[in-house]
């Protein structure tokens, strides 16, 4: 590797774009993508791939994962979130703020970058976390080059307390200042509490009960509140793991009033349902929670119609004590970074939503939210050449064994799926082949591409 990646010839392919099927060649050289087109010769390349046969899409940015790392890494760790990543043909992670110590100054967000880069196998963007006590940080968050905030609205991983309104309407004026997206986990807190305390005293503790402490109102009453503030601010609002019809509906109702609202989902709310926590209990435990089965209908509509934008996979490791406990001390959440691809990948193959939406749900809408558009997230001329080689003809089978995981917990394992992962490129170096993770780490920090006000 030389300079700022790597050189590869990708011959024959089909590349698999947001406009559609094409076939053609992908030339990169030290890292970017310098041609594409057919019958492309290169001289001096490091690495020539017939993907006769295959799939070629932009490498996957799962906007959404919590590594761990620092303050919990005996849940898991950056190194091996990251092989995760790679291994499934993810090129750029964006990692989540509610580390110990939390992402909430300029010095945290410095020294988390010093400390997660020596150890990153794909490239990755950190967040930034606002709070009551904290809001003052946001200039300077922006500056050091956060790819936006996650604000957390109900109980998380790490504690981190929910802004009050004043800050919430202070925050969004500077998220139209800058236009930075902020991520919301969106559920009112104190509605949970009010649910959960009485479904426990009910005497309640089967898996199926967190559904029942977290009814669709607790979801619905944030995003209803959030897109209110959005309308009066023009911040820029982006409700993560949605998993309910209701949520559905503001959300569709907010982009055609032409409000800065959009939203997320995630592959475990797609092909999950509530029916589901007979078979795997608390290992789908998550916030929110799974819900029944016209909550799935209503996003996958929402998926493809465009009204959810984008797909992030929540991985969010926890070891199996914890997700074993009894439903009201069990850990929400499982690691997904590996398999969020190759899920979606299989409910692509099936049918259930065009190739094409791969690409802009997984690639280049969460580049473009999080501002790293166009350098990530398209193949396009002078674009990082990330890329992911997909053989559709053969299965993925999910195994504890394959994953890179710490504690390989999640309620996929055994599962068997459409496509297999062949390639996967980081700005020009193969970095993953078959599953399995090759080289050194050679991830580096993505900024958010800086806006002058």
């Amino acid at each position: 590797m030389t300079g700022y990646g790597g050189n590869v010839l990708v011959r024959g392919g089909t590349l698999v774009l947001p406009e559609g099927l094409v076939k053609a060649d992908v030339l990169v050289e030290d890292g970017v993508i310098t041609a594409i087109g057919r019958g492309l010769s290169a001289q001096g390349v490091d690495e020539r791939i017939d993907a006769s046969g295959k799939l070629v899409l932009p490498g996957i940015i799962d906007e959404h994962v919590h590594m761990r790392e620092p303050g919990l890494t005996y849940k898991d760790n950056f190194t091996n979130g990251t092989k995760a990543a790679a291994a499934g043909g993810v090129t750029t992670v964006l990692e989540m703020p509610n580390t110990l110590p939390p992402v909430d100054s300029r010095k945290a967000f410095e020294e988390k970058k010093a400390l997660l880069e020596p150890k990153a196998y794909v490239d990755f963007g950190l967040y930034g976390v606002i709070h009551d006590s904290n809001a003052d940080n946001f200039d300077e968050l922006v500056h050091a080059g956060a790819v936006g905030f996650k604000i957390f609205m109900g109980p998380t991983t790490g504690n981190i307390p929910s802004p009050s309104d004043g800050t919430l309407y202070e925050i969004l004026l500077k998220s139209a200042k800058y236009g930075v997206t902020l991520a919301f986990h969106a559920e009112n807190w104190d509605l949970v509490k009010h649910f959960t305390s009485k479904i426990r005293s009910s005497g309640r503790s089967d898996p199926r009960a967190h559904l029942e402490a977290r009814p669709v109102i607790c979801e619905e009453e944030a995003i209803q509140k959030l897109i209110l503030f959005s309308k009066k601010t023009g911040g820029r609002v982006h409700i993560v793991h949605m998993s309910a019809e209701e949520g559905v509906e503001l959300l569709r109702q907010a982009i055609f009033e032409g409000l800065n609202v959009t939203g997320e989902t995630c592959p475990h709310y797609l092909i999950l349902t509530a029916d589901d926590y007979s078979k795997y209990g608390n290992l789908m435990k998550v916030n929110p929670p799974v819900r029944e089965k016209h909550h799935q209908d209503a996003l996958w509509k929402a998926v493809r119609e465009g009204v959810i934008c984008a797909l992030g996979s929540d991985h969010a490791p926890h070891t199996r004590e914890e997700k074993l406990k009894e439903v009201w001390k069990a850990s929400a959440g499982f690691t997904g970074v590996q398999t969020f691809l190759p899920l979606m990948l299989d409910q692509a193959l099936r049918g259930k939503l065009p190739l094409t939406k791969i690409p802009e749900l997984m690639s280049e809408n969460p580049a473009k939210l999080f501002g790293m558009y166009p350098r990530k997230g398209t193949l396009r001329i002078g674009s990082d050449g990330d890329l992911v080689i997909v053989d559709p003809n053969s299965e993925t089978v999910i195994s504890e064994e394959n994953l890179y995981a710490k504690h390989p917990v999640t309620p996929f394992i055994g599962w068997r799926l459409k496509g297999v992962v062949k390639y996967t490129i980081l700005r020009g170096t193969i970095i993953a082949v078959d599953g399995k993770v090759v080289g050194e780490a050679r991830g580096r920090w993505v900024s958010r591409i800086q806006v002058d006000n």
